[in-house]
């Protein structure tokens, strides 16, 4: 076995990671609309359902960490949940979500599956341990600004409280201004610490800040990234979604196109499949 095992992680009594066959978590950047979320959910349930992965639809109730003060951030917390829980029930999707202060963490509990700390926020000790208390897996975004090896210490916070329940997330490192790249060594250091990785395919070829007001992206990485981290080995692969990014209103230019979703991952199955042996 050339890939380390790592602790398996229960997001839902159905869905437990590490170790095995990709997941996914994947969604819009925000909650557009009701209509947005359900159609997104929908055609990604139908998808994963069809290629045997396990799957968490994403989508954030407020992007608190915008480029601009007049971007549009969402529909707030407790509208936002309303909207997921009733997606939940819908489509009976396991739910994963931004959480920006330690006081959303206990009420998107009471909905969400997956917490996941936003990577500007991946050193928020009194955020960390909220998220940790409540018991849910968390997803941690490694800083922009963090080398994979100083995310220890943020694993030892959640060990601290006794929540083992959590995966990291690598979306790129800073390479000086208005540009991200991604240390492929880097997904491998993490998995050392004994948990889950997961490569967050879309947000690595953002270019933050790029356009001025909002940050850019080139999707066009997207899938040769995807492939490059599935072969070294990660867990799981995060990608946000949308009908049409052109017209999205969070991170358009580094989102994939719901139509072409189903043929990316037949084709990233076969590079999972080929690494791990399943």
């Amino acid at each position: 076995m050339i890939i380390n095992k790592v602790n398996e992680v229960k997001i839902t009594e159905n869905i437990k990671v590490g170790n095995g066959k990709m997941f996914l978590i994947a969604g819009p950047c925000v909650i557009e609309s009701e209509d947005l979320v359900n159609e997104v959910a929908a055609k990604m349930k139908e998808i994963t359902d069809k290629l045997g992965i396990q799957y968490v639809f994403k989508a954030s109730f407020d992007k608190a960490n915008r480029s601009s003060i007049s971007s549009f951030r969402g529909p707030g917390i407790e509208k936002g949940l309303e909207i997921l829980s009733r997606v939940k029930e819908k489509y009976g999707v396991a739910l994963a979500t931004d959480i920006h202060e330690p006081w959303h963490c206990k009420v998107a509990a009471e909905v969400i599956d997956l917490l996941q700390i936003p990577a500007f926020l991946s050193r928020q000790t009194d955020l960390l341990i909220a998220a940790g208390e409540t018991g849910k897996a968390v997803n941690i975004k490694k800083g922009q600004f963090l080398a994979p090896w100083d995310m220890k210490n943020v694993v030892k916070k959640f060990e601290e409280i006794g929540n083992k329940n959590i995966m990291l997330c690598e979306r790129g490192a800073s390479f000086g201004y208005n540009n991200l790249v991604v240390d492929m060594r880097g997904l491998l250091e993490m998995r050392k610490f004994g948990y889950p990785v997961v490569f967050d395919a879309t947000h690595s070829v953002q270019i933050p800040g790029g356009q001025g007001e909002t940050s850019g992206g080139n999707s066009v990485y997207v899938y040769p990234l995807a492939r490059a981290a599935l072969a070294v080995g990660v867990d799981g692969i995060f990608a946000e979604v949308h009908p049409d990014p052109s017209v999205a209103k969070s991170d358009g230019p580094n989102m994939l196109k719901l139509e072409d979703v189903e043929n990316i991952l037949k084709h990233l199955l076969k590079y999972d499949e080929l690494t791990k042996g399943y």
